[in-house]
């Protein structure tokens, strides 16, 4: 993704949604709680890149 997100699950982006708003229930801004949701994402997905490999590029034309 070109966000450097990675992709979640409809249950992970429900749990996001109800942590920014706790957040914002606590006194942070919309923007602020967001950015910490994200950080919180990348930490917990850091080094679970998937890497796609094409099975053509090996082929000799």
């Amino acid at each position: 993704m070109s966000s450097g997100m990675p992709a979640l699950s409809h249950e992970e982006q429900q749990k996001a949604a109800e942590r920014i708003h706790q957040l914002m229930e606590e006194g942070l801004s919309s923007g602020e709680a967001i950015a910490r949701v994200a950080a919180e994402i990348r930490e917990r997905h850091q080094g679970n890149a998937v890497h796609v490999r094409f099975d053509d590029e090996d082929e000799e034309e």
